[in-house]
């Protein structure tokens, strides 16, 4: 951590990455499928990522898109994606679970975590999803997770900044000073990032600070659509932005 606070970039590419590191961030979340929210990174992404960088990586697991409702198999892939994350040098974890009645699922995050040791984890943004986020925060602090990333269980940080701040005043109540960092992610911008922070007390942000760059295909065929209606278009290509990320930086090191 750097001027006591900490920037998480979420990057999905070796270009992402690199451009998250060059601006100033201090860990990256690595993950595939960002117009998801983040599905779990191939193995080759992140071999090639830790050659690529000196941060901290940590990688999202998560086999699917969707809810954080998961089956026996899904579970498995899930050990085995962890597994193989550990083997190629992720420095930390990131995944979350929730049963059917929007509680945390303790007991398959207590079998996840264990696979997770020594490696630090961090409960993902399932956590905006659960019935009841202060009992929730309760049961993660209990059951080991080092930091949880939110939007205060609304559509962004900034509208979500009241339940951030009880939260982290909750956590500091608990004693448990790792959990006292809370990433407000969702929705940081170069326009709000200085009232979330104020406003939250917040000691990490997490952000994705992407710009999109035109493809570098001379040929195009405009007939053609690789995925559904609402992904993005082939000739286009988001990457973290040097300059964004360096302005969110510049942003928070004059507010903390």
């Amino acid at each position: 951590m750097d001027d006591g606070f900490l920037m998480e970039v979420c990057v999905d590419s070796v270009e992402s990455a690199v451009n998250a590191e060059r601006g100033g961030a201090g860990r990256i979340e690595l993950c595939a499928g960002l117009v998801e929210g983040g599905t779990t990174p191939s193995m080759g992404l992140l071999q090639v990522v830790k050659q690529c960088v000196r941060v901290p990586v940590f990688v999202m697991i998560r086999p699917r898109g969707g809810d954080f409702l998961y089956s026996d198999r899904e579970v498995e892939v899930m050990k085995a994606d962890i597994r193989l994350a550990k083997l190629h040098g992720a420095d930390g974890l990131v995944f979350g679970a929730l049963t059917e009645d929007g509680r945390i699922d303790t007991e398959l995050c207590t079998a996840l975590l264990a696979v997770c040791r020594p490696l630090p984890v961090t409960f993902h943004r399932a956590f905006d999803m659960v019935h009841d986020p202060l009992v929730a925060l309760e049961t993660l602090i209990s059951l080991g997770f080092e930091r949880v990333l939110t939007s205060g269980c609304d559509s962004s940080a900034l509208e979500g900044l009241s339940l951030i701040k009880r939260l982290a005043e909750q956590c500091h109540l608990l004693g448990c000073v790792t959990l006292g960092l809370f990433p407000p992610g969702g929705g940081i911008t170069e326009r709000n990032l200085q009232r979330i922070l104020e406003g939250s007390t917040a000691s990490e942000f997490h952000c994705s600070a992407r710009s999109a760059r035109d493809s570098g295909m001379k040929f195009r065929n405009p007939n053609v659509a690789m995925g559904a209606s609402f992904s993005a278009p082939e000739y286009s290509i988001k990457v973290a932005d040097v300059a964004k990320v360096r302005t969110l930086n510049a942003i928070a090191k004059n507010i903390l």
